[in-house]
């Protein structure tokens, strides 16, 4: 059925674009012809296609377009009739002869914009008259278009100050009189469209109506154009008119768009004049209005207003804007989403006018609260989204999460976000933070954050883990690690209570995050131990226990990794124990870095049974081992002997071999002498090329072959090392045997071809002959070995 009034709608349309442009085209004749009354009778009978009421609005639009076209090339054969001598006003008269009274008044509107061109009669009375005579028209569609039609004609022809057709004294009101009836007269036509035809079409009369809106609000613009429409007219004139049309027209429709343009057409200062009327005219409205729309536009004219220049200020504070947009707020009543809009724009409002006043900002968040108390956390998608554009507001305005803190009422608006949207509105307090290089530097402050972002920081119970996304997880533990990172204060004592505050918090995180958080805290800690011995700080054990001190820190980063290290994350537990082991040599504590290396052993021992993490471990602790030069000569025996004992455990042959060369520089560390025994670096390297042989025959008892040479090219690079650091227990003989052994294997039948192990060895052979060719005691020293 749709289909078939389509066709007919297009059918009728096609009908009448043929008979306006048949008309039309005697009509130019005639005009050619300077025929004048064949011309009115062929453009009445063309204007006469605009009586159809078989159109929508939007087929009707085409229609009256081309008929618009054609009346601006009649008005130029008007405007040469009269200079060739035709009366205007028999003109005038002679229109008012047309049958019909559609063609009759666009023909009448037509000559009238010549007649006020002619400037024989004043513009106000041909307006008035013209103005009048369209009520003859009473089909909404019908009229509305007319009416259009004698707005566009006559809208450079108002008697404004400094128009042309500027009349006696006075005629601005003409003026202002003549839009406003237009925009009364049009406004009961196009309200009037929705009371016609059955209800089942209330759907499509609307979205026709919503159509024809424009050509009502251009009275509104053609008002807010005229110049001599100063504040005191629209204040007593215009403003109360336009709002008595819109009140009493009680259409939801025109109600919401008219109240829309007249926030958007009239200045802002008008608007701040007024604002008791405007506000006024709120609770009149139709309830089903959608007023949380149109007050958070008239906020937001107003707060770029206040934006554009300091010097507006003080007429915001003279008319008390803020508290009588605050009273307006509290009471319409509405949906969640709505509350919560307006107070997102009257909060933005306030901190564009009154940027100084934060109690101002605390209010507007503890009506907010008021509001919403009772509702539980706000699970309505378009609501939470407000209200993180309402917490976002302060941070944005002042970029400073510091004054946001100082707002009371901020967490609790917080505290109605759901799960997900709380930890949206954390992440972006981090940013804002990240953004603006704040520094937060109290351990009170940093109480107040963590809470503000306790959703990231501490599970819930109200969402699984497996219900996480895993990218998403870890980028929201990232940036809390990132914050940590950025905490500080150069006072060691308030400095340590911030690392307790932060400690509190992130042991709250459950085993998921406490591997991404707690780093960060124990890395800040461990610069807190240092600033404290940079600042000379004598150690001692039985001294106040009060004051912060290298020890303290080091008791709460223990009970720290003793807690990682129940939550599965050995790895990381072990190495954080090492970095506070190192970090406890820098300051000469012997115990302590002792535990923690025992502490570390232990969790090697007990903890990491995966072959590929035990060897990532052994390393990090040979690694640390060899750079710590605070331990006695047994602590340090204890630890190497256990280090080398590990290292000969590993599962497979050539992580042995390479975990226990990597032993020997235990026992050899430069710029310390009483840790060079080169003995025992002999005897590492002996091992090592005692288990690489081993590995050999294993390989050639599996495969057939003896496998890559690699570890024996590795071996004598650590020789060659030890020889060049001048232990007397790695000699000539000894590198020269191995460079044998190895040339020997790889020309084995049963070697394996490796690439890389023939480029190591190359290289290998190339240093040795550079170092032959320096000269001098390097030079000589490496002579004796042939290549």
């Amino acid at each position: 059925m749709m289909l078939d009034g389509t066709e007919d709608e297009e059918k009728f349309l096609a009908a009448g674009i043929a008979g306006l442009q048949q008309n039309s085209f005697y009509m130019h004749r005639a005009l050619d012809s300077n025929n004048l009354r064949d011309a009115l009778k062929y453009s009445a009978q063309m204007l006469s296609e605009l009586r159809t009421s078989k159109l929508s609005p939007h087929k009707y639009y085409e229609l009256y377009m081309r008929a618009f076209d054609q009346l601006r090339k009649l008005e130029m054969f008007f405007e040469e009739e009269t200079r060739r001598g035709c009366s205007i006003i028999d003109l005038y008269e002679l229109v008012q002869h047309a049958g019909n009274i559609l063609p009759r008044l666009y023909l009448l509107c037509t000559v009238g914009s010549v007649y006020i061109k002619s400037k024989e009669a004043p513009a106000k009375d041909v307006l008035k008259d013209l103005v009048e005579m369209c009520r003859g028209i009473q089909n909404p569609v019908r009229g509305l278009f007319l009416r259009s039609y004698l707005s566009q004609v006559s809208k450079d022809k108002l008697p404004d100050i400094g128009s042309e057709y500027e009349g006696d004294a006075d005629t601005v009101s003409d003026a202002v009189e003549f839009v406003l009836q237009n925009f009364t007269e049009m406004n009961k036509l196009w309200v009037r469209m929705q009371h016609q035809g059955p209800s089942r079409e209330k759907e499509k009369r609307e979205k026709e109506r919503s159509e024809l809106r424009d050509l009502v609000g251009k009275n509104l613009h053609v008002l807010s154009q005229i110049e001599g429409v100063d504040l005191d007219m629209y204040k007593d004139v215009v403003l109360p008119r336009v709002l008595e049309q819109v009140v009493n027209c009680k259409d939801e429709l025109a109600q919401f768009y008219l109240m829309d343009c007249i926030i958007q057409v009239f200045p802002d200062e008008y608007h701040l004049q007024t604002l008791d009327v405007l506000l006024g005219a709120y609770p009149q409205l139709q309830p089903s209005v959608d007023i949380k729309t149109v007050l958070s536009q008239l906020m937001e004219r107003l707060s770029n207003y206040a934006a554009s220049s300091a010097e507006v200020l003080p007429e915001f504070l003279q008319v008390e804007a803020f508290s009588k947009l605050s009273n307006a707020i509290g009471k319409p009543d509405m949906a969640t989403a709505g509350v919560v809009t307006l107070y997102s724009s009257l909060l933005t409002f306030t901190l564009h006018v009154h940027p100084d006043r934060l109690d101002y900002a605390d209010q507007v968040l503890g009506a907010c609260v008021k509001n919403l108390s009772g509702k539980g956390k706000i699970e309505d998608k378009k609501a939470t989204k407000q209200i993180v554009a309402l917490l976002s507001a302060p941070l944005e305005k002042y970029n400073d999460i510091m004054t946001a803190l100082k707002l009371s009422n901020y967490p609790h608006v917080m505290e109605f976000l759901d799960i997900p949207t709380n930890k949206v509105m954390a992440t972006v307090i981090i940013q804002s933070i990240m953004k603006n290089a704040t520094r937060i530097s109290t351990s009170d402050k940093v109480e107040a954050l963590f809470e503000l972002i306790k959703g990231l920081i501490k599970d819930s119970d109200a969402t699984p883990n497996d219900e996480l996304d895993e990218d998403d997880f870890k980028e929201e533990q990232n940036s809390v690690a990132r914050l940590i990172q950025m905490l500080y204060n150069e006072d060691p004592e308030e400095m340590f209570k911030i690392i307790e505050t932060v400690r509190k918090h992130i042991l709250t995180g459950g085993p998921k995050r406490l591997p991404f958080t707690v780093p960060p805290l124990m890395f800040s800690s461990l610069k807190l131990v240092r600033q404290l011995q940079g600042q000379g700080q004598e150690e001692n054990p039985f001294g106040d226990d009060s004051a912060t001190s290298p020890k303290k820190i080091f008791q709460l980063l223990n009970q720290t990794i003793e807690t990682l290290s129940g939550v599965l994350a050995p790895e990381l537990a072990l190495q954080l124990c090492l970095q506070c082991a190192e970090a406890a040599n820098d300051c000469e504590l012997e115990p302590v870095a002792y535990e923690f290396f025992t502490q570390a052993y232990i969790l090697y021992e007990e903890e990491i049974s995966d072959s590929r993490a035990q060897v990532t471990a052994i390393h990090l602790i040979i690694g640390t081992l060899q750079r710590m030069h605070v331990f006695g000569v047994e602590n340090r025996d204890t630890l190497t002997h256990k280090a080398t004992g590990y290292s000969a455990k590993l599962l497979k042959k050539p992580d042995q071999c390479r975990a226990v060369y990597a032993c020997s520089h235990l026992f050899w560390v430069d710029d310390h002498d009483n840790m060079k025994d080169g003995e025992r670096v002999l005897l590492c390297l002996k091992r090592a090329l005692r288990i690489a042989n081993a590995a050999q025959q294993m390989a050639n008892a599996a495969r057939g072959s003896t496998g890559s040479v690699m570890l024996f090219i590795e071996i004598l690079n650590k020789y060659l090392y030890f020889f060049e650091k001048g232990n007397p227990q790695v000699t000539v003989a000894a590198i020269q045997g191995l460079i044998e052994l190895i040339m020997n294997e790889m020309q084995s039948d049963t070697a394996t071809p490796d690439p890389s192990a023939d480029a190591f060895l190359a290289t290998t052979m190339r240093y040795i002959q550079f170092q032959k060719q320096k000269g001098g005691t390097v030079g000589e020293k490496y002579e004796p070995i042939k290549v």
